[in-house]
């Protein structure tokens, strides 16, 4: 709604969603038919059977159903634009689609010092039987078959992983994927992980002089750097990057260890230059110093490959 509608923002297109809805509950509730004209209908149906005039009523779960009907010029309007094609045959092949770290309890972190589990549909393998086998390689250089597994099944995969060095410290951008064969001598056929998997970053020292490289792919220079901050002792925080289509900007802040939890205060870039990032409560870490030196290519990025969201992991010593 906003897309199309410039002057409503998504917090005002949620707030209407929202309220029609409420409004078409309470109409359902009063026993009212809810047309939307050119759209759909909401409606009623009641249906219970009573042996005797003084049965009781049955329970509302079993007689009463909520219906919704698209309405013919919608039907058509849909029609009118739908195009179709013929696709071929589907083939059975490992599909991953989740990966977390079982120590951070973080999704997309492959973390040298946890396990890696994957989730997903027909993701065994047996390595020796018919050759499959787990790999996990570096988006700029190295690669390792994987070894050391704690549990493979079809829907699921747990790994203690081994991870491939890469070129520069910032490269810690990381592929996961599957290949099997489903018989003996069947072809072998492999599911690569949508989502990149990133490795937590050392921030060996937040005193002035020395910078890390953070929030970067497979690059030879990386797009941002740490370059000093305070801290009371060593942490371990995560640092997210946002990218706002609406306001044409980056959003940088700092966030627990938890999906959901305690964050900073964030951050608006629109060009390259320093920025201090605040800690949260509860954090070692006060204050963050960055310095953003890509900041085109950090926002391409994160437009084409990490879904407008990237998060590191940082370990600051």
């Amino acid at each position: 709604m906003a897309r199309n509608n410039p002057g409503l923002t998504p917090a005002q297109a949620e707030a209407n969603l929202r309220a029609a809805r409420q409004a078409i509950l309470e109409e359902l509730t009063e026993g009212n038919r809810v047309t939307l004209e050119d759209w759909c209908t909401f409606t009623l149906s009641f249906t219970a059977r009573l042996d005797t005039p003084d049965d009781p009523l049955p329970p509302l779960e079993d007689c009463l159903q909520v219906r919704v009907f698209a309405s013919r010029p919608a039907v058509d309007a849909v029609r009118k634009t739908v195009q179709t094609e013929r696709l071929a045959m589907n083939e059975k092949l490992p599909q991953i689609n989740t990966a977390e770290d079982t120590v951070l309890k973080l999704a997309d972190v492959l973390n040298a010092d946890g396990a890696l589990r994957l989730k997903g549909t027909d993701l065994f393998f047996d390595s020796e039987l018919y050759g499959g086998e787990c790999v996990i390689a570096g988006t700029r250089s190295g690669s390792k078959v994987q070894t050391r597994f704690v549990s493979t099944s079809d829907s699921e995969v747990v790994i203690l992983p081994s991870i491939p060095s890469q070129t520069d410290p910032w490269n810690n951008e990381y592929t996961v994927s599957i290949s099997t064969r489903y018989t003996e001598h069947g072809t072998l056929r492999t599911g690569i992980y949508r989502r990149r998997l990133r490795t937590p970053l050392v921030i060996p020292t937040l005193e002035p002089g020395q910078e890390t490289g953070i929030l970067t792919g497979a690059e030879d220079t990386a797009y941002v750097t740490v370059t000093g901050g305070t801290a009371s002792g060593e942490a371990t925080l995560r640092i997210q990057v946002l990218l706002d289509l609406q306001a044409d900007c980056l959003r940088f802040n700092l966030l627990d260890m938890t999906e959901g939890g305690v964050a900073g205060a964030a951050i608006a870039v629109t060009t390259n230059g320093d920025i201090t990032l605040q800690g949260f409560a509860g954090s070692p870490v006060t204050s963050l110093d960055i310095r953003v030196l890509e900041y085109a290519s950090l926002k391409e990025m994160l437009r084409n490959t990490y879904n407008c969201r990237l998060v590191d992991v940082l370990v600051v010593q």
